[in-house]
Order: C-alpha cells, then structure tokens, then sequence
C-alpha cells in the first residue's frame, strides 16, 4: 500500500510566498575550487654520464648560454665545460620550496620508465619529505605506452600510482592525466588506428578505478586545433592541451609568444572542448640547434639559429600567466599548465639558473600570490 506524509498547516509566510508576496530567498551558490596551476618537468639532469645529461652539458657550456644551466650545476669560471654533478635530496627539497612559496600547485612530470635515468628526477621527488607542498601527476608520450596487445611497464605503472594522496587531481577529483606527442601515423602502426588506442584509454581508465582511484581526467596534447576536433572525442578524453605553443618565429619578441600561446587556446576553445591552457614561459632552443641533441637526429648543427623569442621581461611574464589563469577559471577543469619547469636549453624554465637566478619564480609568484605572506603563497584573490 502507497503510504501518504502527513499534511501540514501552512504558515502565513508559506502562503504569501506561494501567492508571490515574498520574494524567493537567494539560493547560495557554492564558491568554486581556485585555479590550479601546475609547470611541466624534463628532467635530464640528475644522472651524470647518462646520454640525455651530458647532451645537456654540451648544449649549455658555449658562452652564450653557460647562464641557463640550473643553479646546481657546476659553471666553471674559466670557460670549462659546464657539469652535473651527481643529486642529492637537499637539491630537490629546495626546489620544492622553491615551487610551493611560487605558487605552483603541482609537477607534470614528463614520464619514463622506473629505471630509467630520466626518472632519477622523479625518484628524488618522491623521497622528499616535502612533496605534499607541490602534488605531481604525468605527461606521457604515446609511444610509451607501447602499442596494442603489448602495453608497456608504465602503463602498469602509473594507476597504482595515480590514487596516491598526492597526485594532482581537476574536475572534482579526477586524476589529471596528459597524453602527449601523438601523430596519425603513431596511431595507425601502433595502435591501428584510434579505435585501437581508444580501447586502451578505456582499459587504463579501468586499472586506475580498480586501485581505488577515480576515473582518470585525461587530456591530449596537440597544438594543432584540427587533431583536438578529432582525437578528443573519438578517443573519449576529456579535454585538450598542449606541451609548448610556439611558431617558429625570427627574433621575435616574448609579446609575440605570449599571443601566439593565447590564440591557440582560443582556436581549441573554439571547437567546444574544454582546454588546459599552456602559458610559456620561453622559447628559444639555440643551444639544441648550436649542439644537437642525440635524439633530435633531424637536427643539423647551426640551422634555425635565427628562429627563437626573446626572454621575457617579469611584467610580460606575471600578465602571460595571469590570462592563463583567467582562461582556465572558464574552464571544467580549472586548471592551467606553464612550459615549463626546467626545459633550460629551450629557454622554457622557472627553475633558478646559475648561481642563483630567481627572476622567473619571483614573476611567477607576483602573478599567483599576495605579497604577504613571503614564506609561503596565499593565492589571490582566495
């Protein structure tokens, strides 16, 4: 038997408002989370000995750019090629100090796999008894995942590691996820085509709920607007991004930059998906083109010096990242993402260059922080 609540006498102020006398009360609208804001990391300079360091060494040490390396590298005086010495955890604890009074929310850490001398910087991160001051999530490149019927160690790697109390979560929770550098051609020998990597973004989704994690944000990275119209939704993902933004330009100023990264978040925007704008903090590879990197074999020594932007002064970089901010406030995920942390011999970095130049991070912090307090970030306008 269908029972009935009992009825109730009205009220006098019931009745008038169902008669339009009072107005309705104001429901309260519930603030929203603030903008994160997290800086990509490409660490190749923590494994002495190793190709990718000592490629980094060798880029750095002509004059011209000896004052980009890091400011735990060894810059001898006497023109002697620049060093990377071997880390050590005080190194990466100062430089999550260093991100967290910044105002950086968390790390992309550029993913390889465990073992590999690449993740020697992600291994120091997760020692640091100072972590939870600056969370981390990945950026993975397609080809690391392996291929159809043969997914790779990081694909088992990461959900477990997705669900730690740390990991950088949007949208209400969600792990954020980026996957980068993909290419039609990857697609199709790889994975045969976007139905094939599709079913493993569905299964990757699955490992990480089945550790306990929620189901994952995932976002691709392509500058290029056509490709986000059709991978995003063919591949289920939930947004688009980009790792850098950048066009080649000749002896350009930064302001050339900065409008050519802000276009293209307004071209992605444009086609209805929900974007994770990209801010640059520089642009301007000469080392790399001066002295090629390994793995860059198109790469001719000397050609494309003339392409590169110039620094950016603090005031264009605090209003870069302050409309990268005011951009991902209209977005779902509410998150915004910087190139980069350490891309030094790109030109693309906030870590203090030697023997200890902060600039960047103070712009960064003028962008993202009250003034007061100075040993950590209050967030503006929070």
């Amino acid at each position: 038997m269908t029972q009935h609540a009992p009825r109730s006498t009205p009220t006098r102020r019931g009745l008038l408002a169902g008669l339009g006398v009072l107005a309705a009360a104001p429901s309260r609208a519930q603030p929203r989370p603030p903008v994160s804001v997290g800086a990509i990391r490409w660490d190749a300079w923590y494994a002495p000995g190793s190709g990718p360091t000592e490629a980094m060494a060798r880029a750095l040490s002509p004059a011209p750019w000896r004052a980009r390396a890091p400011f735990f590298a060894e810059v001898p005086a006497d023109g002697a090629p620049v060093r990377f010495p071997a880390p050590t955890q005080a190194v990466m604890d100062r430089q999550v100090d260093l991100a967290a009074r910044s105002g950086l929310d968390y790390w992309a850490f550029l993913s390889y796999p465990r073992g590999s001398s690449m993740s020697e910087g992600f291994r120091l991160y997760r020692a640091s008894a100072q972590r939870s001051r600056v969370r981390f999530c990945f950026v993975t490149e397609l080809v690391r995942w392996g291929r159809a019927g043969a997914p790779s160690d990081i694909f088992a790697e990461h959900p477990p590691l997705m669900t730690d109390r740390d990991y950088m979560t949007a949208a209400g929770g969600r792990p954020l996820y980026f996957l980068a550098f993909l290419s039609d051609e990857a697609l199709a020998d790889a994975w045969g085509g976007t139905a094939g990597l599709r079913a493993a973004i569905d299964e990757f989704r699955a490992r990480v709920q089945a550790f306990g994690g929620r189901n994952p944000y995932i976002v691709v990275m392509t500058p290029v607007p056509d490709q986000a119209r059709r991978w995003v939704p063919l591949l289920g993902a939930d947004a688009v991004s980009a790792y850098a933004l950048q066009a080649g330009a000749r002896e350009a100023p930064y302001a050339a930059l900065a409008t050519h990264a802000e276009r293209a978040w307004a071209a992605h925007a444009a086609l209805g998906i929900s974007v994770v704008p990209t801010a640059m903090t520089g642009w301007d590879r000469r080392p790399r083109v001066q002295n090629p990197v390994p793995w860059e074999g198109w790469q001719r020594p000397g050609e494309g010096m003339d392409r590169w932007y110039a620094a950016a002064t603090p005031a264009e970089l605090a209003a870069h990242v302050g409309r990268a901010v005011e951009f991902a406030a209209r977005q779902a995920p509410r998150t915004a993402l910087l190139y980069a942390w350490n891309e030094n011999d790109e030109g693309g970095h906030l870590v203090p260059t030697h023997p200890f130049d902060d600039t960047r991070l103070r712009a960064l912090r003028g962008a993202l922080c009250e003034p007061r307090p100075a040993d950590r970030c209050v967030r503006r306008g929070s």
